[in-house]
This record gives structure tokens, C-alpha cells and sequence, in this order.
């Protein structure tokens, strides 16, 4: 038998009673999650910037980071909607590596699935508690949405994880903005089929139920680069690709188009200060053309408190573990200047 069933895991149910939102924190969340929806259906002019560490490795670190963002809102809150990047598991092309505070939260000991769930969602509630702002997370396992739904205001669905069936089902019943990203292979067509497909109502078998969604209309499109046959890193954030993605989705009947750049990944080549020049690159486009001002609502980045990366065991606090991240200094000299492109 191939499987070794270790434990069964507490339903969603079980941990959200054990770590819930407060009241204040859940209004707080109806706030955020409104103003991002007035800004990915064209009701605001407010630009969002979705930023933070490639992976949330360290709850201490992370919240650190998080609590320096919410002093920049403040500052740029007229122009930007920053929303944190919390990502909690981390897709591994190969499968080895680390693959997430979800899977181990101790970096010093054996994956632990139980207490990754746990340690999520208390990550993600000290976030929102000492922060004020709501978080985004890659949902790379659809099954562990009702663990965080009450919690998140973004979700990202990662280029493997896009042309997969149960991913834009589930994405049907969010009720959260969710950025649909372009498959690694760079195909504009799959990427516009599961925000379509997860636009619109469906009927399947979720976490041992029989469920009908309603479609989630804040399903938008995200470009994050792409790879040729040879595996080169192939970017496709320029004024052509956006033109392209506007008359591709005239052609398609979604709701609410929209776009979110991914500054880094294949747009870099995961070189991640190459991320300021993309950006500008990005808000410049924005300033040459109305219909890509329209249809671009915001821009990824990573991003941590110490530039680069490190490996496991290094013990650099604040430095990424998987893909180098801009520093602090260049990040916040980053958000304003977005700003001022605003």
C-alpha cells in the first residue's frame, strides 16, 4: 500500500473554533476585502501592490515585516492598496525542498501537517492583529481555503496549479479577488479559461461533500513570465504582452477584467532587484495607455527585511529561504515611487 494515513486532521471547523477572528478583526477584513474588489472592478482607481517574502518561513520575521508595511499605508493610502504576502506553502518544481511553514513550521524538525494548519492560521491572525492589514496567500492546496477563508482578502492560484480542474472549481466558491497566474509554458489562452471557468457557478465533490459555488467574478489574471522548451526564462509583462491580454480578453465574456504583474519569477529570471525596473517599466505602460491603465490593477513583489536568500541552518532573520527577496530600503523606496506614478 502506497499510503501511510498518519493522522486525521481536525475539520476547518475544529481550528477555526480554536483560534477564531475576533469581531473587530472579521469587520476589519470586510473593509479590505471590499476595497480590493472596488478596485479590481474598476469602482476605484486605487492600485494594489501585493508584497512580501517569497515564503512566510518565521512568524516573528514576517509580522516584523508586515508591521513596517502597515507604517507605509498609511503613507501612500490615497494612491495604494499594499496587501501582505503571507504565503504559507511553497510549490517545489522538483518536490524537494522547503515547502512551507504549512508543512514545517519548525525548520528544525520533521514535517508536521497538524501543527502546519495550526501554525498558518495563528500567522495569519497575528498579521491582521498587529498590522491592520489583511493577507494574500497562494492557495496550493484547494482543500485548506476553509481553513483561512475567514482570514485572507487575496489569493493567488501559482502557473502548476492553474490548469488544474480542481483549482478553478474550488476558486468558484472564494469569495475573495483570486489572480488565475499564466502557466509556466506562457499560454495566455489556459490562463483566460480557468478565470472564465472559475467565474461561473459549479457542482463537484469538495472535502467529502457534494457542493454548488456561485462563481467568484473577482477572478483576474495574473503574468508572472514563462519558460521556452530549453527552460529559458521568457518575461511577458512588456506593452505588447499587456495589449495582447487586453484584446484576448475582449474575445472571452469574463466579468471585471484585470490584470496583476508578477514582477519577479520568469518576469525576472529571479534576478529580484531586476524587480524595481519591471515595475516602472509596468506604471509606465499604465501612463501611455488608458485601456492598460484599466485593465493593470496592481503588481507582485518579493520582497523581506534582508535582501537575497540564505539556506536552511544559515540563521539570517528576515532573509528568504527559497527565492531572493528585495530588501526593506528598496522596497519601501519602491512603494513610493509607485506612488508617485499614481
Amino acid at each position: 500500500m502506497g499510503f501511510e494515513f498518519v493522522k486525521k486532521l481536525p475539520r476547518p471547523e475544529e481550528i477555526r473554533e480554536q483560534y477564531p477572528v475576533s469581531s473587530k478583526l472579521a469587520a476589519l477584513k470586510e473593509q479590505k476585502d471590499d476595497e480590493i474588489k472596488q478596485v479590481i472592478t474598476g469602482k476605484s482607481d486605487k492600485f494594489l501592490v501585493i508584497v512580501g517574502p517569497c515564503s512566510a518561513d518565521n512568524e516573528d520575521s514576517v509580522c516584523e515585516y508586515v508591521s513596517r508595511l502597515a507604517k507605509v499605508q498609511d503613507k501612500v493610502k490615497d494612491k495604494l492598496i499594499l496587501i501582505p504576502r503571507v504565503y504559507t506553502n511553497k510549490p517545489r518544481t522538483t518536490g524537494e525542498g522547503y515547502k512551507g511553514i504549512l508543512h514545517q513550521p519548525d525548520l528544525n524538525k520533521r514535517p508536521n501537517l497538524l501543527a502546519g494548519l495550526i501554525a498558518m492560521r495563528k500567522l495569519h491572525l497575528r498579521t491582521i492583529e498587529e498590522s491592520g492589514l489583511t493577507p494574500a496567500d497562494e492557495m496550493l492546496y484547494p482543500e485548506n481555503w476553509r481553513y483561512v477563508s475567514d482570514i485572507l482578502s487575496y489569493v493567488a492560484i501559482g502557473a502548476r496549479s492553474v490548469e488544474d480542474q480542481q483549482h478553478r472549481l474550488v476558486t468558484s466558491g472564494f469569495d475573495v479577488p483570486t489572480g488565475m497566474k499564466n502557466p509556466t509554458s506562457g499560454d495566455f489562452s489556459i490562463m483566460l479559461n480557468s478565470v472564465y471557468a472559475a467565474q461561473h457557478p459549479h457542482s463537484f465533490i469538495y472535502r467529502g461533500w457534494e457542493v454548488n459555488t456561485s462563481g467568484n467574478p473577482f477572478t483576474h489574471t495574473v503574468l508572472r513570465g514563462s519558460v521556452d522548451k530549453h527552460g529559458k526564462s521568457l518575461p511577458n509583462y512588456h506593452y505588447e504582452d499587456l495589449n495582447t491580454l487586453l484584446d484576448m480578453y475582449h474575445d472571452m465574456d469574463c466579468k471585471n477584467p484585470a490584470c496583476i504583474i508578477d514582477s519577479n519569477h520568469n518576469n525576472s529570471n529571479k534576478q529580484f532587484k531586476q524587480q524595481i525596473r519591471i515595475v516602472k517599466e509596468v506604471m509606465h505602460s499604465r501612463k501611455l495607455n488608458a485601456d492598460i491603465r484599466a485593465l493593470v490593477k496592481g503588481v507582485m513583489v518579493e520582497s523581506y527585511l534582508i535582501e537575497g536568500r540564505q539556506n536552511i541552518g544559515d540563521g539570517v532573520y528576515g532573509q528568504s529561504i527559497t527565492d531572493p527577496c528585495l530588501g526593506w530600503e528598496d522596497t519601501e523606496r519602491l512603494i513610493y515611487d509607485i506612488a508617485e506614478y499614481e
